[in-house]
């Protein structure tokens, strides 16, 4: 493509915004309509005809405006052609599909652009809540258009945190009595989102997420002050031929290594 073409279009952020913004509007249209819904994974997980509306809506817009990037999304074969791009689209048309089946307004649409492994914009857009959650590599992150930032939270305050039980279980006792556990967030991309804005101080993620449930987030949280790596303390790289994830960390920078020794036991057990 010239670059005359290329002055044309529109950036990958806007383009990605706008295809969000579309393909929530399509699935809460279904939101609480009790939508046909099959079971994949050996029964394990639901995907409903949301998903898949949503997920047609991002592939029309996305793939024709960016044919030159690959594409990688939860409710589409997976076509190992996508490594073939240094750049990817990374999407879920519905983040937390139980909550969204059940009623609850924490899902969200979730798109990244990925180049040579590592998110450079991304969005998450929750209809039900109308939050918008937008970033660039190198921006700052915003919600509904207004800058946000990880917490602060020092000394003897408690800290939320988003995580199973068994999680907790390695804590140092001392540590444990300053961590308050959240009731569950059915998507993951959200949580990590309540980290980025500071509602939540930590999320622990346990293993087998996906890239599609993480690489936008990923870059909300990192612009927004915090981290998302793995137990090893490494950043994330996405595009790889296996898409799923070990065991997980996201927090404040500041708070990052504290929260990596008291899970040091699971990182060398």
């Amino acid at each position: 493509m010239s670059d005359s073409q290329k002055a044309g279009r529109p950036s990958d952020v806007d383009l990605i915004v706008e295809a969000a913004l579309e393909a929530g509007r399509i699935a809460l249209g279904f939101f609480r309509q009790s939508p046909e819904v099959w079971w994949k994974n050996n029964g394990q997980s639901p995907v409903s005809a949301a998903d898949f509306a949503a997920n047609e809506s991002l592939a029309a817009a996305l793939r024709l405006a960016r044919p030159d990037y690959g594409w990688l999304s939860e409710e589409t074969d997976d076509d190992a052609e996508r490594l073939s791009h240094a750049t990817v689209f990374v999407v879920d048309p519905i983040d937390g599909t139980r909550g969204f089946l059940s009623g609850s307004d924490l899902w969200c649409v979730s798109v990244a652009v990925v180049t040579d492994g590592r998110p450079v914009a991304g969005v998450l857009y929750a209809p039900a809540l109308d939050e918008l959650f937008v970033a660039t590599a190198g921006g700052q992150a915003l919600k509904n258009g207004k800058p946000i930032n990880v917490s602060q939270r020092l000394g003897d305050d408690l800290q939320r945190l988003a995580t199973g039980e068994d999680m907790l279980k390695g804590f140092d006792p001392d540590f444990r009595k300053t961590v308050e556990r959240v009731k569950h967030i059915p998507s993951l991309a959200y949580r990590l989102a309540m980290v980025a804005d500071g509602r939540l101080e930590a999320t622990l993620v346990k293993r087998n997420s996906h890239d599609w449930d993480l690489a936008a987030a990923d870059l909300i949280l990192e612009r927004a002050g915090g981290a998302l790596v793995d137990l090893s303390g490494d950043a994330l790289l996405y595009n790889r031929p296996e898409v799923s994830h070990e065991e997980l960390c996201g927090a404040p920078a500041s708070q990052l290594p504290e929260f990596l020794r008291q899970l040091s036991h699971r990182r060398d057990g």
